[in-house]
């Protein structure tokens, strides 16, 4: 995919990144699912934010969190992703550590026609999400090529 404001530019793993990063702290922010704010910024929105990534990251991200919720009008929820049982997690990953599972995700299952922002949306809104997202369970942390298979195959 190309940079929307910059033509020469390609989107790149890293813009990726931090827009997964983002919406990972944005959805924990509002107890929401990913999908929620994923859906509600939009594809449009989404392209404009991935190119802009490079310029946004330097930015504090709780100013961008803030700028995210007011911009598209992004609401609370009652999903707290980070609410586990203390027996069966005894740490939650940080927002840094999901964006780079994601973005290792959309990467790695990137069809040869689908753009990265295709890609952010194609897998934010599939079911495998929600095993990945549960924190009392250890698909987070397993390789990158077995949480690609587990999507290629519908499931772990």
């Amino acid at each position: 995919m190309k940079n929307i404001y910059f033509p020469d530019e390609e989107i790149n793993k890293d813009d990726v990144y931090f827009i997964c990063y983002m919406i990972e702290r944005v959805s924990r922010k509002l107890h929401q699912r990913n999908r929620y704010v994923v859906n509600k910024i939009g594809k449009d929105n989404l392209e404009h934010l991935i190119s802009v990534a490079n310029v946004l990251h330097a930015e504090n991200p709780l100013d961008v969190e803030d700028d995210w919720i007011e911009k598209y009008h992004l609401a609370a929820g009652n999903e707290d992703v980070t609410a586990v049982n203390p027996e069966l997690a005894s740490t939650i990953p940080r927002a840094t550590q999901m964006g780079k599972v994601y973005q290792r995700l959309i990467c790695d299952t990137m069809q040869p026609e689908e753009s990265e922002v295709e890609g952010i949306m194609r897998v934010y809104n599939d079911k495998l999400c929600d095993v990945i997202d549960n924190y009392n369970c250890s698909a987070y942390y397993e390789p990158s090529y077995v949480i690609a298979r587990a999507y290629q195959n519908g499931g772990f």
